[in-house]
């Protein structure tokens, strides 16, 4: 195990100007954007948001204690062993899907919503270059309705296409299917002025490790065509799929950097499940993941203490992790930071995103 500092000591906000946060328990808003699809706390009214009319805006306040937390995320990462996963299918699909890119009418890109920056691979941009492109922020339903206006007019007025989904429950799937289709329209009318006989949409499915690709793609097929499951390295080949006579699909493996030389973003990967176990230390994520719902004012020590009636003394993730070990896994640190991880994973800490967009 790596060894692990602890954090400087934090200095409380004032009251008078500590930031309003999300509640677990906000009511429906709604919100209506052509870019913009998912779902609000009532999924009924998903369709109809307009960001316009809600405040999204990050305050002063809040636009410190995330720069704040962020600044303490590449402290704790510091003298950690470095997190790195590129197993070799990676490299062969990296190679492939350039190639394939050239046949592609646009781009599909899935994001982690509740990691829309960690999950964003360094050369994607440069991959893509003119091509249309399509970002989906996948498991929507794990973060908060503010996080979800946030993140949707921080794309938005940077001109990106945003579709919030779910891939699960399958919300968010005909509207990406719309809009895909929408956004290579003018494909065919070239062809026609050719003299070319029409032909589908040709759109391609990228993104990191476990983001949802798969899932994503048999909710809009509505049968299962692409293996998928809950961990990251599943699907290991670029596969094409047809959707109707309009549009085809290409399903890929998740891809990643070489190297991530951005370590708290590693750990962010690592907390989501978004990168193979065997490249972490489970107690150093486990430990990371304790100090950063301690300041969330989301969660915070009340949060910790009311999951597993443990206090949170000096917002020491590892002393945290060896407390919950001893009083639950016999001392076991490995199996109470799982623990910790998965009640993460599976909500039991609410709806929370752990990046908020920059200004």
């Amino acid at each position: 195990m790596g060894a692990f500092l602890l954090p400087p000591p934090l200095v409380p906000l004032p009251s008078s100007i500590r930031f309003k946060t999300p509640s677990l328990h906000a009511p429906p808003c709604s919100v209506p954007n052509t870019f913009v699809g998912g779902a609000s706390l009532d999924w009924s009214q998903k369709e109809q948001i307009n960001f316009s009319t809600i405040p999204s805006e990050i305050s002063a306040s809040e636009e410190s204690f995330w720069r704040d937390l962020d600044a303490d995320m590449a402290y704790w990462t510091r003298p950690l062993r470095p997190v790195q996963w590129y197993p070799g299918h990676i490299a062969k699909t990296e190679k492939e899907l350039k190639n394939q890119l050239k046949l592609m009418d646009v781009v599909v890109e899935v994001r982690d919503a509740r990691i829309p920056l960690a999950t964003s691979h360094p050369q994607m941009d440069l991959w893509l270059g003119n091509r249309r492109r399509v970002l989906v922020l996948n498991r929507e339903d794990m973060i908060s309705t503010d996080d979800r206006n946030a993140w949707a007019t921080y794309f938005t007025r940077q001109g990106i296409r945003v579709v919030f989904a779910n891939g699960k429950l399958g919300m968010g799937t005909m509207k990406l299917g719309r809009l895909a289709k929408s956004l290579a329209a003018g494909v065919n009318v070239k062809r026609r002025a050719k003299g070319l006989l029409p032909r589908p949409v040709r759109a391609g499915i990228v993104g990191y490790p476990n983001v949802g690709k798969s899932s994503l793609i048999n909710r809009l097929l509505k049968r299962r065509m692409c293996t998928a499951a809950p961990r990251p390295g599943v699907t290991r080949e670029l596969k094409w799929v047809h959707f109707g006579k309009d549009l085809e699909l290409l399903d890929s493996p998740g891809i990643l950097p070489m190297r991530i030389s951005d370590q708290a973003a590693a750990i962010k990967l690592a907390i989501c499940d978004d990168i193979g176990e065997r490249s972490y230390d489970v107690a150093d994520v486990g430990a990371i993941l304790v100090q950063m719902l301690s300041r969330l004012p989301t969660v915070g020590s009340e949060g910790l203490y009311k999951r597993y009636k443990i206090d949170e003394d000096g917002h020491c993730g590892k002393i945290y992790i060896q407390k919950l070990a001893l009083q639950v896994f016999n001392g076991d640190v490995s199996q109470s930071s799982f623990r910790v991880l998965s009640d993460f994973r599976k909500g039991k800490f609410g709806w929370i995103a752990l990046e908020r967009p920059p200004r």
